[in-house]
């Protein structure tokens, strides 16, 4: 089935949730308003239905593969990646300075999930370029970002993470990978990294590893640890590529999904030592590394959403064409299509709600850093760089278990025919269940949602949150259509629960971390379908506006209905997750050890 970019929603979502008006007053911003907006994202969504999508099957059929130490991906990637720098869609949100065309992330988010939703594994090696970019664009030398930034900006090269060893998942503090100074001020880099997406293959002249290492006598931990520039290829003094350098991919993993991405081992130093340029300072690496990795949680979630939407799309084609029974209500006296039975609505409701809750959410969070990062008001941008981050472990930890959940219903949409590999039901579902572990696991999320986020400010942020969703509730209240009373019954119920989340959260995580930590996942999803709810809230009066003046009634009347069934079906579980996160935490506790 094709893919066909949902380009009214998210212009929907753009000018309406996240004024595209106002981040378009800001500098830098005044050529990005709605009609930029609107045509990039058709420009966009021309070039992922034609040349992206095509490729996503035979991506999972038939995934790159290693042989002699040389990676070729799946047929037809190269040449679609050429395509996508060729037209400048590596650079869309970065600096003009260095070949981007410094769009707002707010237009750029929207063009990231069409990417994904297109070809979720092709789409992995421009986002680790983007996390590349950002980071060399914070903490690199005038040097490294002449060197390099035009050229990863432009697609010409790409980047890698280098984070992970065998003995170094998610506690980076273990990490060996050495590195020691030389006379001429570079740096020989040994170890081994695992994991790396996109660390080896043949979609670009050269490949920028950004690696986590440690040199000699560094402190102990994660304070000991640098970030160092080694590139596949040295690069001479005229910016042409020279010698091989000493680092190089030993196995590919033969994965669950995400197949045509290759994940490598990569060796360096092998043969002498990987020549390596220190970013930044030394030690100081997993602060620059954390530029990256919130740059990529973010992306991820938007490969949440993209995955979602893509089995959403696959499983409505298939209920309007697979015939199977007469309706309940006697409404057709013979076999109908299945769309035509109540629990099938109930699934494609159920999918449909989450990925419209989940694209609001992130693209309102998508303006606040574009605010964040260019409003000319200091305390306005400390405001929106606050609200941010909070969403950041939401979009990223509750978009992708989200997508976990729509990509298994469109499996079963389809049946038994679900489970038969042919139709591609499944493959959204293997595709997405690395979203839940890479960058950070949901669970790594929720520990930075609880520290970071909420205990450490005392849950300030959080609870500002909540009196803006009080104010949606007011406007609820004075357009007081049915559908709008069902709305405000379940956002108010549901934040007040979020609050008393908020306070246990705040006020008990020093005296009783393990009763806080039982619940930190529960509290994020919590957190993730109020925020989802307060955004298709915000949608619904907007919608019921624009219907009543005459604009696209059909479109606003199921954005409407949209946000009832999200209320009434998704959102009215915040309740109980605020029992079981506030009550039930020694129950998660009690066994010992031994009794598993």
């Amino acid at each position: 089935m094709s893919y066909t970019a949902p380009i009214k929603d998210m212009l929907f979502d753009i000018e309406h949730l996240a004024r595209i008006d106002q981040v378009a007053q800001m500098p830098a911003f005044e050529e990005a308003g709605l009609e930029t907006a609107q045509a990039v994202l058709e420009e966009c969504a021309k070039f992922n239905e034609g040349v992206v999508a095509p490729l996503n099957v035979e991506g999972d059929r038939n995934p790159s593969s290693l042989k002699d130490g040389v990676v070729t991906t799946t047929p037809g990637f190269k040449e679609a990646f050429a395509q996508y720098a060729a037209g400048g869609w590596q650079g869309l949100q970065h600096p003009v300075d260095f070949g981007g065309q410094g769009l707002p992330k707010t237009i750029g988010a929207a063009c990231l999930e069409m990417l994904n939703s297109a070809n979720l594994s092709f789409a992995l090696c421009p986002l680790l370029s983007d996390g590349a970019t950002e980071a060399l664009l914070t903490a690199g030398s005038d040097e490294l970002k002449a060197v390099y930034l035009e050229k990863l900006v432009t697609g010409q090269w790409t980047g890698t993470m280098n984070l992970t060893e065998p003995q170094a998942g998610s506690d980076l503090s273990l990490v060996r990978s050495r590195a020691e100074p030389q006379p001429d001020g570079t740096y020989k880099v040994f170890g081994t990294k695992i994991f790396i997406t996109y660390g080896e293959h043949d979609m670009a002249q050269n490949i920028v590893h950004l690696v986590l290492a440690r040199v000699a006598g560094a402190p102990e931990g994660v304070k000991g640890i640098s970030l160092f520039v080694v590139p596949k290829f040295m690069v001479n003094k005229d910016g042409s590529l020279g010698a091989r350098n000493d680092v190089h991919c030993v196995s590919i993993e033969h994965k669950l999904g995400i197949k045509a991405s290759p994940t490598a081992v990569l060796q360096y130093g092998d043969h002498g030592g990987a020549i390596g340029y220190l970013v930044g300072e030394e030690n100081r690496g997993l602060e620059y590394m954390f530029i990256m990795m919130n740059s990529a949680r973010y992306a991820v979630g938007m490969q949440g959403i993209a995955v979602a939407e893509r089995a959403y799309q696959k499983a409505v084609a298939y209920a309007k064409d697979r015939v199977q029974s007469r309706p309940v209500d006697g409404s057709i006296n013979a076999s109908a299509a299945i769309i035509h039975h109540p629990d099938v609505k109930r699934m494609l409701m159920t999918m449909r709600a989450h990925v419209e809750g989940c694209r609001a959410m992130a693209t309102v969070a998508a303006s606040a850093y574009d605010a964040a990062h260019h409003h000319p008001d200091a305390e306005v941008r400390k405001q929106n760089q606050a609200f941010y981050e909070f969403m950041v472990p939401l979009v990223k930890g509750y978009s992708t278990e989200m997508s976990l959940d729509v990509t298994s219903l469109g499996v079963q949409v389809h049946g038994g025919m679900g489970f038969i590999e042919e139709t591609g039901a499944a493959q959204y579902l293997r595709d997405a269940k690395i979203l839940t572990i890479y960058e950070g696991t949901t669970a790594i999320q929720a520990n930075d949602l609880v520290g970071r986020k909420t205990a450490r400010d005392g849950g300030q942020v959080a609870k500002a949150i909540a009196e803006q969703v009080k104010k949606t509730e007011a406007e609820l209240a004075e357009q007081g259509s049915d559908d709008a009373k069902a709305v405000l019954a379940q956002l108010s119920a549901a934040r007040e629960a979020f609050v008393k989340i908020v306070e246990f959260v705040a006020g008990q995580t020093k005296a009783s971390p393990n009763a806080v930590f039982a619940g930190s996942v529960p509290y994020l999803m919590a957190a993730g379908k109020l925020v989802a709810g307060w955004q298709l809230a915000r949608s619904l009066l907007i919608a019921q506006k624009l219907a009543a003046e005459g604009q696209d009634v059909p479109f606003m009347k199921a954005k409407a209905v949209t946000a009832r069934f999200y209320a009434e079906h998704i959102l009215n579980g915040v309740p109980a997750a605020a029992h079981s996160i506030v009550e039930g935490a020694a129950s998660v506790t009690a066994l010992p050890v031994e009794a598993f």
